[in-house]
């Protein structure tokens, strides 16, 4: 038989691995930047509901997180801007396939800042970028980031590259190109429609049209070497009412 000291530090072990998994109930979510607002209201509500599990985000540009992810970084979930870096880690077998899924929609859009006496331009007839000629525009460095890929994309299939690419100001995410606008250090910027919703600072003076550019699409997935069920809960959790309301309401289209 157990002494009675022998058996409290059998209770003792018991009790100190149990303290430990729930410690360690936390998912850690790769998100691009322009998620930031809607992913953090949603942890709120997902923790009042889960009060012991911990929710952990990194936000910035998809194409950086990516490749943090690539190089080892502790994700659980990434969340991309686009297609090309979710399969770019696809590709190299760091998701659980089955897992991955189109989760968002979004628009392109130009803004400026709300002293601006800009209040409408139409982006396909291209006079806008008149503005341009002793001026920078900022958006997310088209090399890299999504939403200045999506930028290029329409720009080139409207004729209007050639006549912006010397006049960009490139951010590293969405969110920096944002803040260059809300600062007034540029006349204009392009960002998603969700951020410009979230920003008092800026108005939208013109939508880039649907068809001259792919989509915008925001796909998830579960990382491999995940090591607790939490991971599964909270990417089901994004797809919950509660979570597409919350979307919705910062203009995210669901998918």
């Amino acid at each position: 038989m157990l002494s009675i000291k022998k058996k409290l530090g059998l209770i003792f072990a018991v009790l100190a691995l149990f303290i430990s998994s729930v410690a360690s109930a936390k998912t850690t979510v790769y998100a691009a930047a322009s998620l930031t607002n809607a992913l953090q209201d949603i942890a709120v509500a997902y923790e009042k509901q889960y009060p012991n599990h911990e929710l952990v985000f990194s936000f910035a540009s998809s194409s950086t997180l990516a490749k943090q992810i690539e190089q080892g970084a502790p994700a659980d979930i990434f969340i991309s801007a686009n297609n090309k870096w979710l399969q770019h880690l696809s590709a190299q077998g760091l998701t659980q396939k089955d897992s991955e899924k189109p989760l968002l929609g979004n628009d392109l859009v130009l803004i400026a800042p709300i002293s601006s006496n800009l209040t409408e331009v139409d982006i396909a007839q291209g006079e806008w970028t008149a503005l341009l000629d002793q001026q920078f525009l900022s958006v997310g460095d088209p090399d890299h980031v999504p939403a200045g890929q999506y930028f290029k994309e329409a720009l080139t299939n409207l004729n209007l590259w050639d006549k912006v690419e010397a006049k960009l100001a490139r951010g590293k995410d969405v969110r920096a190109a944002l803040a260059l606008v809300e600062r007034g250090e540029v006349p204009l910027g392009v960002v998603y429609g969700t951020d410009a919703k979230v920003s008092e600072k800026v108005k939208i003076v013109g939508v880039f049209p649907q068809q001259s550019y792919t989509a915008v699409e925001y796909p998830m997935a579960i990382l491999k070497g995940h090591n607790n069920p939490e991971v599964e809960d909270f990417y089901h959790y994004l797809q919950s009412p509660t979570a597409k309301n919350i979307f919705a309401g910062y203009g995210f289209s669901i998918k």
